[in-house]
């Protein structure tokens, strides 16, 4: 995919008074990181917003230009009106892209079960997202998983099923199970349409966090 650049300008205002921020089309925002000396308060074109994360998903690298500077950044956390439908709060997690992170990125899964498509099975997804390790640069934007190789009931496909490029280490446990052909409708939330769906929760990235602001923004995607 390509670079993906938002502009923003540093901004004063704070706390309840960013809601007239909002008024005006701005989208208030912070920046932190173990290299960014303070949380670098920011407001972004709240429309701009909306149009460029539509497209991306929760690992994918942003540049942002605050007033000349660069930071290389991944979303950490996304606050929403959902009555709305509309983004209130982005909080941005600066990067050094000499230095490995820990982060989840989702699964896509695609193809054809022949366990579904023979036998009437129902693929339920123990898992929608793997923890890797590696470069920001070398960071995937989804792991796509095959589903064909389940042709019978009770075929799975576990963590060490998935190949994924040395210089990626997956953290979570080889045995795991991410998918299974089955008979038995477990519970309701796990029986999953093999199609991409939303994005996961903003990921868990083991980088020292900073003083997040408190804006009063509705609740927490």
């Amino acid at each position: 995919m390509e670079k993906v650049v938002l502009k923003a300008s540093k901004r004063e205002v704070t706390g309840k008074q960013v809601r007239a921020l909002r008024r005006t089309g701005q989208l208030p925002a912070v920046i932190y990181g173990r290299h960014v000396e303070q949380p670098i308060s920011i407001s972004l074109d709240a429309r701009v917003v909306e149009q460029v994360f539509a497209k991306l998903t929760s690992s994918t690298l942003v540049t942002i230009e605050v007033d000349g500077e660069e930071f290389t950044a991944i979303v950490r956390e996304k606050q929403r009106n959902y009555i709305k439908g509309i983004i209130t709060h982005i909080d941005f997690l600066a990067l050094d892209l000499t230095e490995k992170i820990r982060t989840k990125v989702r699964l896509t899964f695609v193809g054809v079960s022949s366990a579904v498509k023979d036998f009437s099975a129902v693929l339920v997804h123990r898992m929608e997202a793997l923890e890797v390790e590696c470069l920001p640069t070398d960071l995937p934007e989804r792991i796509t998983v095959d589903v064909s190789s389940l042709k019978e009931i009770g075929n799975n496909i576990h963590v060490r099923d998935i190949s994924l490029p040395a210089n990626i280490v997956v953290l979570d446990d080889a045995d795991d199970v991410v998918i299974v052909a089955t008979l038995v409708k477990e519970e309701a939330a796990d029986v999953v349409a093999v199609v991409p769906g939303a994005e996961v929760a903003a990921p868990d990235i083991s980088v020292e966090r900073g003083k997040k602001e408190e804006e009063g923004a509705p609740a927490k995607k």
